[in-house]
């Protein structure tokens, strides 16, 4: 780190005076399991609270948690997200169940719909009635968690005669990935919390008013920590082209109002000119929704992030063009 990157000693506390706290996305990419331990523990002595796990199209979400819960117990865990369609519903209570006895007060448990892709052409699961199937799951976690005998017919699934072994002295919040109101008025009602991604600091403050309820909000924020503007964009239109021409998120965006800046990436995606998607994405949505920049300049956007209405905020690392040490290193908290 440069003596030029080095000013902030302090970083944007939360609205209302809520503990701040600062995650990372693990497991981290080109670094093994079996070599995460030294890691967690760098992690936890430079000041991040958090590590929260994804499960897309590398490792489970749990397994990383479960090896943070047994080297590094002071870390806070979780995992954004668990779709709720992957797992039946005995089991999901169990790999919950058992990450909240591993790690008790501890854990985060995300839930989300995921995508069409992951779960459909994936793992060969209709996705239907996705608002329905998140708010039927968490109506079941929280009594089988609490060791209630489950016999229920939910609008999406249905549940004869289950109870949790081990019932859960330490139940973890519940957290719901939400994206636009109907699903955000939901993680209002039914959750703990939500986690919000893909979205501008600005974006925030649209997102947090549909929630009708003062829950805790994490965010997972990607960031490129180089002051290569053009190398940044180049990958940030990768991602976003990849990203983006999800359904789910395509509409996530036109409600937020980059409809008509998207749109000709969407045209020509939807065209197979995938050249001309990613050459379609103007420069200032990938500033938008991409942190990029020297390590002060990113600490300062993700403060944004915060003093917008996000408690915890979870970086996703792209350490392109500087070691991923020096990058964990350099946007560390202040």
């Amino acid at each position: 780190m440069t003596p030029a990157d080095a000013p902030i000693e302090t970083t944007a506390a939360p609205p209302d005076g809520r503990t701040r706290r600062y995650g990372i996305t693990v497991p981290f990419d080109g670094v093994p399991m079996t070599e995460h331990k030294r890691w967690y523990e760098d992690l936890q002595a430079l000041g991040y609270t958090d590590v929260w796990s994804a499960e897309t199209d590398g490792l489970d979400g749990f397994t990383p948690l479960a090896l943070a819960a047994a080297w590094t117990p002071a870390l806070q865990l979780g995992v954004a997200i668990i779709p709720a369609y992957t797992r039946g519903p005995a089991l999901l209570a169990q790999s919950v169940a058992a990450l909240a006895e591993a790690a008790p007060g501890h854990f985060t448990f995300g839930l989300g719909t995921s995508s069409d892709v992951i779960v459909s052409k994936w793992n060969g699961v209709p996705f239907t009635e996705p608002y329905k199937r998140v708010r039927d799951t968490i109506a079941f976690l929280r009594d089988a968690l609490a060791g209630e005998k489950v016999d229920t017919v939910y609008d999406t699934f249905e549940v004869s005669g289950f109870r949790l072994a081990r019932p859960v002295e330490h139940p973890p919040p519940i957290f719901l990935a939400a994206l636009r109101p109907g699903m955000l008025r939901l993680a209002g009602r039914a959750a703990d919390g939500v986690i919000i991604n893909w979205l501008s600091p600005d974006d925030v403050t649209t997102v947090t008013p549909e929630l009708g309820a003062d829950i805790p909000v994490a965010a997972r924020i990607f960031v490129i920590p180089s002051e290569d503007a053009d190398m940044a964009r180049a990958i940030g239109r990768r991602m976003i082209t990849a990203y983006l021409n999800v359904g789910v998120y395509a509409e996530f965006h036109r409600w937020l109002g980059r409809g008509e800046a998207l749109e000709p990436m969407w045209r020509l995606w939807r065209d197979g000119d995938r050249k001309g998607a990613l050459a379609a994405v103007p420069d200032e949505v990938v500033d938008d929704l991409i942190v990029h920049g020297s390590y002060a300049q990113c600490r300062d956007r993700i403060d944004r992030y915060v003093a917008n209405g996000v408690d915890i905020p979870v970086l996703a690392v792209l350490p392109f063009g500087v070691d991923l040490a020096e990058a964990v290193d350099g946007l560390a908290p202040r």
